[in-house]
């Protein structure tokens, strides 16, 4: 059934994001490297690997250079244009293909490299790769502004891969076991809402049975609180 809503909503959002979709591929044409999408390497259900779409929004050659795959706030690599379409998360529209294809879902465990997602423990990462990886997802929308997150600490990338990583892997097992369409809805309108309306929802309220954050995170509940 969740493929169903998978393939409606998709086509749906296509159809009527044609508009945006032309005028972003124009101004992408003529400005900055004159790339148009963006695609990498990730890591899908039962390990197979695909390549995922996104509009470019960094230069040429990013994730091989500075913090790599990891991106920091006001990263020197990201485009003009591109810190528009990542804060709009316009930049992730193109993945829309990738959901018809059958590689993703529009919720789900969030696709990684296969560098990032080998920080996840054996366990989780037998877990995960049982599922099509998602658009969106609770990791998607709790750290919808990671890139901040990381630009407080001293050394983002590192900070990244023993605290963030990791509990972003609790928060993808959590919502494997508990998958539903209920749940599915709820992500798709809490994600819809956070691009309108950020840091306006409580999602640990939506969700009472979150695994907590740990320490050097437990500010995303208070911030969610707000």
């Amino acid at each position: 059934m969740q493929r169903f809503f998978d393939i409606f909503f998709s086509l749906t959002a296509l159809i009527v994001l044609i508009p945006i979709f032309v005028v972003v591929i124009l101004i992408l044409k003529f400005t900055g490297e004159g790339e148009v999408f963006f695609k990498q390497a990730r890591v899908g259900q039962n390990l197979k690997s695909f390549n995922l779409y996104k509009f470019v929004t960094m230069k040429k050659n990013s994730p091989n250079i500075a913090s790599g795959t990891i991106t920091v706030k006001n990263d020197p690599r990201i485009l003009p244009l591109g810190k528009y379409l990542r804060k709009t998360k316009i930049n992730e529209l193109p993945q829309l293909f990738n959901i018809l294809l059958g590689e993703m879902s529009l919720v789900g465990p969030r696709p990684l490299t296969s560098q990032t997602f080998n920080l996840y423990s054996q366990r989780h990462r037998r877990i995960i790769t049982k599922v099509r990886p998602g658009l969106s997802g609770l990791g998607s929308v709790i750290f919808r502004d990671e890139e901040s997150i990381l630009n407080n600490e001293i050394d983002g990338p590192e900070f990244y891969k023993k605290s963030i990583s990791q509990y972003k892997g609790l928060l993808e097992i959590w919502y494997i076991k508990n998958a539903n369409l209920k749940n599915y809805f709820k992500i798709i309108f809490i994600t819809i809402w956070v691009v309108i309306f950020p840091s306006s929802i409580n999602i640990f309220k939506i969700f009472p049975g979150l695994p907590k954050p740990p320490s050097g995170l437990d500010f995303l509940i208070s911030d969610s609180q707000s």
